[in-house]
């Protein structure tokens, strides 16, 4: 099992002098994992557990809950910070599909996703159209087209544009396909999209830090998106023409699991989020009352201490009855290495590819245990000697690719060009 790493923002330490001591509050409750570094049967000998009545070969991993022993089930997902293009069954409104789950490494926060689909020549109603190419971006409804995406980030001209997409202007059939794109976002020529200011303020703040957040969130980053952005139009390109075969969603090169880390860091988001809501709610009530603002009553300890220990006894992971809880994360402590070395799929609906087996998953995981009946297929078993790696910075490698005299594609342009998906 996997302990939980914090990797927010240093805390920063105040003297005890600036401490309001009338004005402190239980935050929360977190149950800690047996054996992990946080427990106090981290390191002991076998001697220290035998003194403390506690098993020595008992290898922990597992949280106690109202008594009894749980353990949470990794969960199976899409790998994030990849570009996957996948080919829609006709007749579709959509030919290819290209899209990447962003989530960046230091930030907090649920991963953002960005889709760009290619439109089929011929429409889901029997017309033909171009093909054109448009975007998805998050918490905006409406696709935006490629174009007028690379204006807003700052490339006006449309020879800067194809420079990020196709790489070499001899490749005709590349140029081709994006011509009906170039066409189409004709009318727009410069970054002055919006001419409201609320509106322009609300598209900088969703290029900035909704769309591609692993790429960068701070200022001056559009350069970046940009070539990043122009990949994954590359990648769909590729696709369309022929030359790349589309990816496969059940290879398990492509698949990442969540562990007891990354699940109770989703949900303690998830709760705090709700807590901070509460607590803005009361401070706005007693504005507008006339009152004063008491923390006693304003941060209340249960909602994050209950809601963990209402997923981890229940196994409902999520908020109540929200969208996006799942059911049976948390497991009863019943044959210890079996359920260690287990995890599930969510996967709606009567699918049949992700319940066979892959040719990735040989020697990885056990071709035959498995449930019967509804789970057959989505709740697998790793083998006894896998191992399950977790992730790591990727500034050290950024810092040898610098030292080593790698050229920065943002200076050397041209240097990128000639670089090949």
């Amino acid at each position: 099992m996997q302990e939980i790493v914090d990797e927010s923002a240093d805390i920063e330490i105040r003297p005890e002098s600036q401490h309001n001591p009338g004005q402190q509050s239980d935050f929360a409750e977190v149950p800690i994992m047996l054996r992990s570094s946080y427990c106090t049967l981290y390191q002991n000998s076998q001697k220290a557990l035998t003194e403390l009545g506690e098993c020595p070969y008992d290898e922990g991993g597992y949280f106690i809950i109202n008594g009894s022993e749980k353990v949470l089930i990794a969960q199976e997902k899409m790998s994030t910070n990849h570009v996957y293009v996948f080919k829609k069954r006709q007749p579709n409104k959509y030919a290819y599909v290209a899209e990447v789950c962003s989530m960046a490494e230091s930030q907090n926060r649920p991963p953002s996703t960005i889709f760009v689909p290619m439109l089929s020549r011929t429409s889901a109603k029997g017309g033909s159209s171009g093909q054109y190419i448009h975007a998805t971006l998050p918490y905006i409804r409406t696709e935006i087209p490629i174009i007028i995406l690379f204006r807003a980030l700052g490339f006006t001209a449309d020879e800067d544009i194809l420079e990020h997409i196709c790489y070499d202007f001899q490749d005709t059939q590349m140029m081709e396909l994006l011509r009906p794109s170039l066409e189409e976002a004709f009318f727009i020529q410069n970054q002055q999209v919006f001419s409201s200011m609320n509106a322009v303020k609300y598209a900088k703040e969703i290029l900035q830090k909704e769309m591609l957040p692993h790429v960068g969130t701070g200022d001056f980053c559009e350069t970046k998106k940009a070539y990043y952005f122009g990949h994954i139009i590359h990648r769909l390109l590729l696709c369309a023409l022929g030359r790349r075969a589309e990816d496969d969603r059940d290879h398990y090169g492509n698949k990442r699991l969540d562990l007891a880390g990354p699940l109770l860091g989703g949900l303690f988001r998830t709760l705090f989020r709700k807590l901070t809501g509460d607590v803005r709610s009361y401070v706005q009530k007693c504005v507008d009352n006339g009152k004063d603002v008491n923390l006693q009553f304003a941060i209340k300890a249960k909602t994050i201490t209950g809601g963990l220990k209402y997923s981890l006894a229940t196994g409902n992971w999520g908020q109540g009855n929200a969208a996006g809880t799942r059911a049976g994360v948390s497991q009863h402590l019943l044959f210890v290495l079996s359920y260690f070395h287990s995890w599930s799929l969510p996967v709606p609906g009567k699918l049949a590819k992700p319940r066979q087996l892959h040719n990735s998953q040989w020697g990885m995981m056990c071709p035959a245990e498995t449930p019967e009946g509804q789970a057959c297929g989505l709740v697998k078993n790793l083998a006894l000697m896998v191992y399950i790696t977790i992730g790591s910075a990727a500034y050290p490698i950024l810092e040898f690719l610098e030292e080593w005299g790698t050229e920065n594609f943002e200076v050397h342009s041209h240097l990128f060009c000639n670089v090949q998906s």
